[in-house]
């Protein structure tokens, strides 16, 4: 309870100060740093960045070793496994190669849930508060129209650096939001690369399959059959 009643008086006094622009950007920051956070876990699941059993069975599968390629790609914890999987299964299916695009690009779109409203916070924060600047700014003048001839200097600087407080509020909220879309933004490009290069490998390889066309699972978990048993 006491806790509970620390942040009422808190959030009491910030309202006091910089009005309902402020506390407006202070919950817009609160639900960017939930965002944020659940982004970067979803990435660990994902396995994001962590693709070296999945390069392994590409480069595996380019020289033509299915059965190295087939063993590695099990190994793998990376989400795009199971897209790889279905262009080494069906290498020879005719236009297969849009089939796993299509599956590629839709974990992307899984892992880029979110960026839309990173994206809009980084643009109107500054917006919002240079909105609660302007709103300071006029109530500020009004006070010191209403006082007449008895103007009191500090009314005008107290009035204005309340009033300017909105903004630096809405630009340390946009600043940190922008850098870490950045980030997660350029992690999926690399992203994108990766699979790119991975699925043309595996539809395209430079390699001959010695054992013909048999499907990769046939492949990997077949056992010579001893004659004469």
């Amino acid at each position: 309870m006491n806790v509970l009643h620390t942040l009422q008086q808190t959030f009491a006094k910030v309202f006091d100060l910089g009005g309902p622009v402020v506390a407006v950007l202070i919950a817009v920051s609160i639900l960017t740093t939930g965002v944020v956070f659940y982004k970067i876990w979803q990435y660990q699941q994902a396995g994001v960045g962590r693709h070296k059993a999945l390069q392994g069975s590409v480069t595996a599968w380019d020289h033509a070793d299915r059965s190295q390629a087939a063993n590695l790609l099990e190994n793998s914890t990376s989400y795009l496994a199971p897209t790889f999987r279905m262009a080494m299964e069906h290498h020879n299916t005719p236009d297969i190669r849009a089939r796993v695009e299509a599956e590629a690009e839709a974990q992307f779109a899984l892992l880029e849930r979110g960026f839309r409203l990173l994206d809009s916070v980084a643009q109107l924060a500054p917006l919002l508060g240079l909105f609660g600047t302007v709103l300071g700014m006029i109530e500020a003048f009004q006070s010191l129209q209403a006082a007449g001839s008895q103007v009191d200097p500090s009314l005008l600087a107290g009035g204005i650096w309340v009033a300017l407080l909105t903004t630096a509020v809405g630009l340390a909220v946009a600043m940190p939001t922008s850098v870490v879309l950045s980030w997660l933004e350029g992690r999926m490009a690399s992203e994108r690369i990766l699979a790119e290069r991975g699925l043309a490998a595996i539809l395209t390889p430079t390699g001959q399959s010695p054992s013909g066309s048999l499907p990769l699972y046939v492949q990997a978990h077949s056992k010579p059959v001893a004659h004469g048993a």
